[in-house]
């Protein structure tokens, strides 16, 4: 298989989304939202009235989670029909309509704020996501995400950031290594270079195989031993764009193989000096745990 950035967004919905773990999770939704039934609908709408509604943007940003949404229709009435007229990773301007849906109304109201609140979510972290894309344009930086991520919705989350034009980094424990400060705080400092580079044997021994290993480490004198080790990529915790200039130019003259992953405290304001010093990673935090939602709403028509 394909590495996860490499493949197109509809590949990458399929290898990330398990459809079990995608219902149970919409199942949810339903059950603490429907209960026992929509009782302003049942009181208010004549069960056979139907109408169709359309999903439209309210403010720029980018879509993501519109693949969700025959899904979630499903769950609430067969008779539910959603027509596309954009598609996820599609930039949004306010008025532009996404998509259609038709059916009883009655269940299309009851579908609407689940809808909605995916979406919206989905579309905050991609719109979030394609505003640092675009800050770093011209560098050669990619935008990263991280494992902060609301439980339960880290694929779908990471799905999103990929539909803003940025990239996925390890999707958990499981697939990567990456070795921080609390890993090696019982090192006596003076034998990390022989620590790390057992650990990394283990590691490229393990089973399966590791899509990487990473190091973070906090100062220069760190990174020059760890330089010295078989380390894919290293993590720049919380260094000063002139902290990060240096560690590339330390980087480019002993292994320049390894890449470099700036980290901590980045925000829109810094992130542009951040990826002119020639990092060739920055991993953001706020991505997935900050984003505002993006302001969709569903009109009905008649």
């Amino acid at each position: 298989m394909k590495p996860l950035n490499d493949l197109s967004l509809d590949e990458l919905f399929d290898a990330l989304i398990e459809p079990g773990s995608l219902s149970a999770l919409i199942d949810a939704a339903y059950a603490e939202d429907v209960g026992g039934g929509d009782m302003t609908s049942e009181t208010c709408i004549e069960p056979d009235r139907r109408a169709s509604a359309v999903l439209c943007s309210r403010e720029p940003g980018r879509l993501a989670g519109v693949k969700l949404l025959p899904i979630i229709a499903g769950r609430y009435d067969s008779q539910l029909q959603v027509k596309f007229h954009k598609a996820d990773g599609a930039a949004l301007e306010p008025g532009d309509d996404v998509a259609a849906i038709t059916g009883p109304l009655r269940t299309l109201l009851a579908a609407e704020r689940v809808m909605l609140n995916f979406i919206c979510h989905l579309s905050g972290i991609a719109s979030l996501t394609a505003r640092y894309v675009q800050a770093v344009r011209g560098a050669d930086a990619h935008i990263y995400d991280t494992r902060k991520t609301i439980p339960g919705l880290r694929h779908l989350a990471k799905y999103a950031v990929r539909c803003g034009g940025g990239y996925c980094h390890r999707i958990g424990l499981h697939d990567a290594v990456l070795i921080k400060d609390n890993h090696l705080a019982h090192v006596v400092p003076g034998e990390w270079a022989e620590f790390l580079r057992q650990v990394i044997a283990r590691a490229r021994r393990h089973e399966p195989r590791p899509m990487f290993v990473e190091i973070e480490v906090d100062d220069v004198h760190q990174l020059r031993t760890v330089l010295d080790c078989d380390v894919d990529i290293i993590l720049l915790d919380n260094f000063t764009p002139s902290q990060l200039a240096e560690a590339v130019e330390i980087r480019d003259q002993i292994n320049l193989r390894a890449q470099l992953e700036a980290s901590g405290g980045v925000t829109l304001q810094t992130v542009s000096a951040i990826a002119q010093t020639g990092v060739d990673r920055i991993s953001i935090g706020a991505l997935t745990h900050s984003a505002p939602a993006l302001d969709l709403g569903l009109d009905i028509d008649d």
